[in-house]
């Protein structure tokens, strides 16, 4: 059996490494654009701020027994016909490849911006290891004093830590109204506090519309009077599916242009599976399909593919949207749905935020942990949760006990029933999660009670 993958990302990668887990004969090739199989993307922000200083070391694994990694052949056409893809490749004729099932991987690409002069030299978009490589020598040749970045997401964050890190001044310039509108603006304006703290200029409710060229400097401008010089600018204003391969081929595309699948990522043609930010993702609490480009949903949904491929009967079991950044001393952390977001999809929300230490008070260290917790005021259904911290508070870790909650369908208060690790250095009895979740069901409780009185 033949099995071609399109892209040797997360979702390729893992694909092609399930495939192998169940069929050690079956035939399996990873078509690769470029060189760099099975490079951690997320990492390239720690690459460039010299903490990871070995590109290299941002690979996981670039050798995979039994898997032929062909690098630096792009996919062109594939004809569902014929079963058959063809192929660029430098220095070499066109080729064809043939398939008995395919798993089309092709990921996302950096969104190009409606701002004049964003091909400036000096100006970057950052997606891709040779995106990273053209920034690094720039960092080195041009040594800039000062940078911009457009866009105040999880890459614009990360890349203002990272420069930061590099001694340069960075200014942030966001049309969004808090710096990263994942999180509650509560959250996002300590975010922007922890960004100040260490220098960067935030500017917030700014539309970036020009960066003109003007000696050896660039000038950014943009709305709300927004005047800036630099010698850098980055922009990073978000990803949209790479589905341009799976259209032509005739595939459908559906939210924000992505791929359509099903939960066994099937696509609507035979013997095509679609997976990673290419493709649409099942939601599992909105229990429908949205668009959420997440490398570890990339890596569960090319698992699910390549085990149907192989005659599997796998689904997608959805995700959640959780997700996590560190930004210099501050770790935010979020899962489900926020208050808005769940109450656009009539789940009678209702939001808490307490306020814990992250382990017992009387032994030193003890940090504050800042918990929003969103629930049905009806049911009592965990809907969503955030958590904010410094680095070393276990968020991420305390941010997963919500995911797994809200993975299975568990009440807010029964998160209080869970048997959670305790160690004075480390928590207290009550976590700091169920501290939250109870401050939830009290202030629920209340509210019911006074409606009971009215």
């Amino acid at each position: 059996m033949k099995l071609l993958i399109i892209g040797g990302s997360d979702a390729g990668i893992s694909a092609a490494l399930r495939a192998r887990e169940l069929d050690h004969d079956a035939e399996v090739t990873v078509l690769l654009a470029d060189d760099f199989p099975n490079y951690s993307i997320c990492g390239l922000p720690f690459y460039l701020s010299g903490e990871t200083p070995d590109w290299r070391s941002l690979a996981h694994r670039t050798e995979f027994e039994g898997i032929g990694i062909r690098r630096g052949h792009r996919a062109t056409h594939i004809n569902t016909a014929e079963k058959t893809v063809n192929v660029s490749s430098e220095g070499a004729a066109s080729l064809t490849f043939r398939y008995d099932k395919l798993v089309i991987g092709t990921g996302a690409g950096p969104v190009e911006p409606p701002i004049e002069g964003w091909r400036n030299p000096g100006v970057f978009l950052l997606h891709t290891m040779q995106d990273s490589f053209a920034v690094h020598r720039y960092l080195e040749t041009a040594k800039p004093r000062r940078a911009v970045i457009v866009g105040a997401g999880y890459i614009g964050l990360e890349m203002a830590d990272a420069l930061t890190h590099r001694g340069i001044e960075v200014t942030i310039a966001s049309r969004t109204a808090t710096v990263l509108p994942t999180v509650d603006a509560e959250f996002g304006k300590s975010v922007s506090e922890e960004l100040q703290r260490h220098g960067v200029k935030v500017h917030t409710s700014v539309e970036v519309d020009r960066i003109a060229k003007a000696g050896g400097q660039l000038h950014v401008s943009g709305s709300s009077h927004f005047e800036q010089d630099c010698e850098m600018a980055l922009i990073a204003v978000g990803v949209k599916p790479n589905a341009t391969l799976g259209a032509d081929a005739g595939l459908d595309t559906g939210i924000r242009g992505a791929l359509v699948v099903n939960r066994k990522m099937e696509s609507k043609l035979p013997d095509i599976y679609v997976a990673g930010d290419c493709a649409e993702t099942f939601h599992r609490l909105l229990n429908r399909h949205t668009y959420l480009p997440l490398g570890t949903t990339a890596h569960k949904q090319g698992r699910v593919a390549a085990e149907n491929a192989l005659g599997g009967n796998r689904e997608f079991a959805g995700s959640l949207g959780t997700q996590v950044v560190k930004i210099f001393d501050l770790v935010i952390a979020r899962t489900g749905l926020r208050h808005h977001e769940a109450q656009r999809e009539s789940f009678h929300p209702f939001a808490a935020e307490s306020t814990a230490n992250d382990h017992k008070a009387y032994y030193p260290g003890a940090t504050h942990l800042r918990t929003r917790v969103t629930g049905n005021a009806e049911t009592g259904r965990l809907l969503g949760a955030q958590i904010m911290g410094r680095w070393g508070t276990e968020v991420s870790k305390r941010l997963d006990i919500f995911a797994t909650a809200l993975f299975h369908g568990m009440s807010v208060d029964q998160i209080s029933d869970l048997d959670l690790s305790y160690t004075p250095p480390l928590s207290s009895p009550w976590d700091p999660v169920q501290m939250a979740c109870q401050n939830w069901s009290g202030k629920v409780d209340m509210i019911a009670a006074q409606k009971v009185h009215v």
